[in-house]
């Protein structure tokens, strides 16, 4: 059902890859809701994704350009104000990418040349985002820019990795230009923090699905779906949280607020009464 809650609102969608990708989600729940848009993403994403069949869906145009690239983050956003007609009035940024992760890297052996490359693409691409945006006045006053992060930005999670240094990052230079932003141009600057979600992405992360299980255990409303945190973007996105900025917002059913739940506390129990009765060294 569309309510029309972006019916007349520009906007720029970085990071749509397939049809797994939340920004892909995002792209095809904001035209629903009557928002007109272009989408960005990298040349070998280009290639490798499906990228155009989203712009045929959505009616968009997709620029290509290397979001930790400012020259190129300059071309999208000024090509975005002149297809679409205008000034922007909201963006996603839905990009990150950890080789240590990928190659099995541990936090205590990273290779530097990777980590910097994590921090580049998966927080300083949102600062230089938002400051070339500055600079060209793209942004309409009472905008909208949101990035998706993850709770590993605030607590310590198993092979997250430097990707959890990143988030944590990402979700500072929301706070930093959501004051700069909001007090000049009211334009509000927040993150979502998403329950681990299979998307093409995630799929790098190892054991994802003993995490995905974990969390479901622990959510008392279990875990969000893609298409449930494309639905809370065009909430922010929408005039409905004009008085929203500066916020890392949980959208995790629950979990990051948990504890111990009942459901992992009895899988808990029974791996423990499990690994007795095979003779289990737990002081291994």
């Amino acid at each position: 059902m569309s309510y029309n809650l972006l019916k007349g609102k520009r906007g720029i969608i970085f990071g749509a890859l397939d049809h797994d990708s939340i920004a892909w989600k995002v792209a095809e729940k904001a035209h629903e809701e009557g928002a007109i848009f272009t989408l960005s993403n990298t040349p070998l994403a280009l290639r490798f994704g499906e990228i155009n069949e989203l712009a045929e869906k959505t009616s968009s145009e997709v620029i290509m350009a290397d979001a930790t690239n400012v020259d190129e983050l300059n071309t999208v956003i000024s090509k975005s104000m002149e297809i679409l007609g205008g000034k922007i009035d909201f963006i996603l940024h839905s990009i990150g990418m950890s080789m240590n992760v990928r190659k099995g890297k541990k936090y205590d052996n990273l290779n530097y040349d990777f980590y910097h490359k994590t921090i580049d693409v998966s927080a300083m691409s949102f600062h230089k985002m938002l400051q070339v945006a500055r600079k060209l006045d793209a942004i309409s006053d009472w905008g909208s820019v949101v990035a998706l992060t993850y709770v590993a930005a605030q607590r310590t999670l198993f092979r997250y990795n430097d990707m959890a240094d990143a988030k944590a990052m990402l979700e500072s230079i929301a706070r930093s230009f959501g004051y700069i932003y909001g007090r000049d141009k009211k334009i509000r600057v927040n993150t979502i923090s998403q329950s681990p979600t299979i998307t093409t992405a995630g799929k790098g992360v190892k054991g994802i699905d003993n995490l995905i299980d974990f969390t479901e255990r622990m959510s008392p409303l279990g875990n969000a779906s893609a298409e449930e945190c494309a639905d809370y973007c065009v909430v922010m996105f929408s005039d409905l949280t004009k008085k929203v900025t500066m916020q890392n917002l949980y959208h995790d059913g629950g979990f990051s607020s948990m504890g111990m739940s009942w459901r992992a506390m009895k899988m808990y129990n029974k791996s423990i009464e499990q690994a007795v009765e095979e003779g289990f060294d737990f002081d291994d």
